[in-house]
């Protein structure tokens, strides 16, 4: 459990969609608050998933080969499949994507895919100046990796609670799945002018590279789950 644990944080802490918005939310006027606001609600649907779970099984786990250990199995083995083919779709979206693109369009009058890139980040960033800490706790839980969550909460069924060990892994799964969002916001308060300069220049890299990013993370943890639940259930 604590390896699968370890690996689904930080497959949820590297996923880059909620990284990009942070930094618009961190970047705004009163970015530290609204930052704040954004990590507090991603922590309460880590914690209160978690919580749901726990109360289902009591802190106790469930026999092997009983229903529930199975039905967790089956879960985790259809999230894996799941990420796995996500991840071909992305691949093969953003591929089609790169193939039809206009050739004259990208050979356009210089600077016009500059513009219009800054013109997008631009109304974002505008929307976000006006959003208050309730929209920035809101965004947090649509971006929310709600697979990578499902599989967190099919692993955390075998939490042991009489053990501390139990307890470890789980603060260690929140703490690490909400890692990247706590260091930019720790940047942001100690270094806010250095900070803002490099955590945009994150977000331009992201916005170039993160289908990339979203295959490669959801290839590997899906090929994981699948791996170790038909392992499990056929062991």
């Amino acid at each position: 459990m604590v390896l699968d644990l370890l690996l689904i944080g930080l497959a949820v802490t590297l996923f880059p969609l909620p990284i990009m918005a942070f930094v618009l939310v961190v970047s705004a006027p009163r970015g530290v608050r609204k930052g704040l606001a954004f990590i507090l609600a991603w922590l309460a649907c880590l914690v209160a998933v978690m919580a749901m779970v726990l109360l289902f099984t009591g802190g106790q786990p469930p026999p092997p080969r009983s229903p529930p250990s199975i039905a967790a199995l089956v879960a985790t083995l259809v999230i894996g499949v799941g990420l796995v083919v996500y991840s071909e779709h992305r691949r093969r979206r953003s591929r089609r994507g790169r193939t039809t693109a206009d050739p004259d369009a990208r050979a356009g009058a210089p600077g016009d895919g500059a513009e219009g890139a800054e013109d997008t980040g631009s109304s974002m960033s505008s929307r976000m100046d006006e959003a208050t800490g309730w929209s920035a706790a809101a965004l947090a839980v649509l971006l929310q990796p709600w697979g990578m969550v499902a599989a967190a909460a099919a692993t955390v069924v075998q939490a042991d609670l009489s053990h501390g060990q139990s307890f470890l892994a789980l603060m260690g799964f929140c703490l690490l799945a909400t890692s990247t969002l706590l260091a930019m916001e720790l940047y942001m308060v100690f270094s806010p002018e250095k900070a803002q300069r490099a955590l945009l220049g994150l977000r331009a890299w992201l916005e170039r590279h993160k289908d990339q990013a979203i295959v490669v993370v959801c290839l590997l943890l899906g090929l994981w789950l699948v791996g170790r639940s038909l392992y499990q259930l056929t062991g």
